[in-house]
């Protein structure tokens, strides 16, 4: 794809609208962020702005949550991050922000007001976003648009898409990052390729899985946690009653997953690893067993010791590797041993490394495994998004204002 970058334009003493992901998690009795991370992710593509008057944009949480609050505090996150003031104005598109906008002076920072406060933000799905009351009031006062937030990057929704036919939208750099790095990835012609899928959203990577599997994008794919554990089921084994209870609990379309997961290895069997050893939680206890042993009364909660030497053996030969999930509940020190194996057997490959997903993160940072990569993903559901194959709106509408704005 083609798009815009911030090579592309002189930003000096423009003023430049940037769209951020910084929906963080809140203390719910003081309203403090608890996590920097995303806003630490934005630091490049703002700080090199320090000549430009850059307005921010910015959503958090969805209304409905005790999370979905006024954008204050960020605005005071970011001032400790960037070393200047940024000031935060309790308005988007009104007369307030449009005041505050032409008051700007170069080198200033402006966060306005959360994005989904407004209903032209959130509720609108469908039509010309470019029409939008937020669209036609803010973008006059723009010069350029810079999209920097990967991980909404698969919604539509109107200031993620909907300035690219007013202004020139470009990638931010950590957009540029995310795009150039997963598609390396999924073009790079070293091989093998693993891909390694654990963790509770099993849809979501049977939905990657398939996509890698058929275009060819992996040449084998290890399972652990649920992901596991559904294919288990599929390729036969009786699981027990708990973890069996679990899934269904968890996915409405329990069905209709193992019948997804039966096809890709009815298609795919050598392609696809799963566990020939588990953990089960015992009262809180470990217990190891063979997949031949189940079912078990009690739920599977890790992979087993001979499964994470098997996949570190694969792993040692990978020349790209793609994490997305833990192996087991790996928050339960007892249970943490499969996870710890199989993300230190990546750590140490010399392979092209990326991951991503909260808890992949998260267990990255526990074991400090984190600078071990080559790139960690912001996104979540849009990481999925881009590696499943899925339509990804602000790609598209980064194109868009390509094509139309190039000269």
């Amino acid at each position: 794809m083609k798009y815009f970058t911030m090579d592309n334009f002189n930003l000096r003493g423009k003023t430049v609208f940037v769209r951020v992901d910084v929906n963080a998690p809140l203390d719910p009795s003081t309203g403090t962020i608890l996590d920097y991370s995303r806003f630490e992710a934005h630091r490049r593509t703002l700080k090199e702005l320090r000549n430009s008057k850059v307005v921010i944009l910015a959503h958090q949480s969805r209304p409905g949550k005790m999370d979905y609050v006024s954008l204050k505090p960020h605005a005071e996150v970011f001032t400790r991050i960037l070393g200047r003031k940024v000031k935060h104005v309790t308005d988007l598109f009104g007369d307030a922000a449009i005041s505050a906008i032409e008051n700007m002076r170069q080198g200033e920072y402006l966060l306005l007001e959360n994005t989904r406060f407004y209903a032209e933000e959130y509720c609108l799905k469908k039509g010309d976003f470019g029409e939008t009351n937020i669209v036609k009031n803010l973008a006059p006062y723009g010069d350029y648009f810079i999209n920097d937030a990967f991980a909404a990057a698969h919604r539509a929704q109107t200031t993620l898409v909907g300035f690219a036919g007013k202004i020139p939208m470009l990638a931010g750099r950590l957009m540029e990052r995310e795009i150039k790095m997963l598609s390396r990835f999924i073009e790079m012609t070293e091989r093998p390729k693993i891909g390694v899928f654990g963790g509770a959203k099993a849809d979501d990577s049977l939905a990657v899985i398939e996509n890698f599997l058929k275009n060819g994008i992996v040449d084998k794919v290890l399972t652990g946690g649920v992901v596991s554990t559904l294919f288990l089921i599929a390729k036969g084994y009786d699981v027990g009653f708990k973890s069996t209870e679990y899934l269904e609990r968890e996915f409405d379309n329990y069905q209709l997953l193992v019948k997804k997961a039966k096809n890709l290895i009815e298609n795919y069997d050598e392609k696809i690893e799963v566990p020939v050893d588990v953990v089960v939680n015992d009262n809180g206890r470990r217990h190891a067993l063979r997949v031949e042993e189940l079912p078990n009364n009690n739920p599977i909660y890790d992979i087993g010791l001979d499964t994470a030497i098997k996949y570190i053996r694969i792993l040692n030969e990978a020349k790209g590797i793609v994490l997305n999930g833990p192996m087991g509940v790996y928050e339960i020190p007892e249970f943490e041993v499969g996870t710890y194996e199989v993300y230190k057997g990546i750590a140490d490959s010399k392979a092209f490394k990326v991951g991503g997903g909260g808890h992949t993160i998260a267990a990255l940072e526990k074991y400090r495994l984190k600078s071990s990569f080559d790139h960690i993903s912001t996104g979540g559901g849009s990481l999925i998004t881009f590696l499943s194959g899925g339509k990804m709106p602000v790609l598209e509408a980064l194109e868009e204002s390509y094509n139309k704005f190039v000269k």
